[in-house]
């Protein structure tokens, strides 16, 4: 709610003077008094007005204060509604709890101290405000939330459609041959395409992930066969690369194996990418332990500590002038990790290479 438009406070109460007192010392710029002199006229104005604060007189004839909270307590429109009692009876500890039971938020005993009053007043209007904005915000959310599924939709299908019209286009154009320079632009065009495709596909998983739709369907798979399926592709992708794989233990599991294969594919670009020509990256799988399943995957490269510090950032993990990419991969990485339940580290140092490792559980969550 705008902090120009005023919250609604109620008074129920049968004593027109009471009323008036009412309503001159709760005047405010915040605040509009809306009065009612029975129960049935403040179900009548409940219906189509929405009120931050009830303040109800307990002893009106016909039906008392205490039955009006009870039906304010019944209804949906009404239940979240604070009521404030106010009694001009001794102190009766069952009438007190009584009144808590009918849904009271608090009691005054008449005459009431003005300024006792006021502060509560303001508490409970500055607390529906609040929850007005939170309402706002949430409602914004959603929407939002619908928009980033819409643009999903379209880098999932309208993008993907003339990409794989380009990339098969690209590949004619490559088996040509003829002349030279024709194979040379059939070869970059396919290969701004798989970037351009690899781009979306993180776009995909990041519009998951900060949506919170990200999904695993895990199943029994092998740590090992998932590893030499993206080390294949590399190998094609990157020709006179080198990857040197071990493996020890037991590898099998249950885990989403096409999650961990993105995962493997990105350090395993980020390891060839930023590695020491001529230098190899290497893989190790590790299936010793029998509650865990882990990787490391190593290069003899150095990254600088600027570089370091954003590694699992978005948009930060490496220098778009270096990468050629959106510096998602690394942040990628780390929340399919996590959502099995795992963890993954990064470390470098001169003399060392770049290591990054991260392990899972063996039965990986459904998540």
């Amino acid at each position: 709610m705008p902090e120009s438009i005023p919250a609604n406070v109620l008074i129920v109460d049968d004593v027109p003077q009471n009323l008036l007192a009412m309503q001159g010392l709760l005047a405010a710029p915040n605040v509009r008094v809306v009065t009612a002199r029975s129960a049935s006229d403040a179900l009548e104005l409940l219906l189509h007005e929405d009120v931050a604060l009830a303040l109800v007189d307990v002893q009106m004839p016909g039906m008392d204060g205490f039955a009006l909270a009870e039906l304010m307590r019944g209804a949906e429109r009404t239940r979240d509604i604070p009521i404030i009692f106010a009694t001009a009876a001794s102190e009766d500890r069952r009438r007190t709890f009584r009144g808590y039971d009918a849904g009271a938020v608090d009691f005054l005993h008449k005459p009431i101290e003005p300024h006792i009053l006021k502060s509560k007043v303001a508490v409970f209007v500055d607390l529906y405000r609040q929850r007005r904005a939170l309402r706002r915000r949430n409602e914004e959310l959603e929407r939002l939330l619908k928009l980033n599924e819409m643009m999903t939709a379209v880098l999932s299908h309208d993008l993907r459609t003339p990409l794989s019209a380009i990339a098969l286009s690209a590949e004619i154009v490559q088996r040509m041959g003829q002349p030279e320079s024709v194979h040379r632009a059939g070869t970059r065009i396919k290969s701004s395409t798989l970037r351009m495709t690899q781009m979306i596909d993180q776009l995909l998983d990041f519009s998951r992930i900060r949506s919170g739709t990200l999904e695993l369907a895990p199943r029994a798979a092998r740590l090992d066969a998932v590893c030499e399926a993206v080390v294949g592709e590399q190998r094609a992708a990157v020709p006179g690369a080198t990857i040197e794989c071990r493996a020890q233990g037991d590898l099998a599991g249950r885990f989403d194996p096409d999650r961990l294969m993105q995962v493997f594919a990105n350090l395993l670009g980020n390891a060839l990418q930023h590695g020491t020509p001529g230098e190899p990256v290497r893989v190790h799988l590790d299936g010793s332990d029998p509650d865990r399943l882990s990787a490391e995957i190593a290069n003899a490269g150095e990254a600088p500590p600027q570089v370091q510090d954003g590694w699992f950032t978005p948009f930060r993990s490496a220098p778009k002038s270096e990468s050629g990419g959106l510096g998602l991969g690394l942040y990628i990485v780390q929340q399919f990790v996590a959502a099995h339940g795992g963890n993954v580290q990064g470390r470098s140092a001169p003399g060392e290479g770049t290591c990054f490792t991260f392990s899972i559980p063996r039965g990986a969550p459904a998540s």
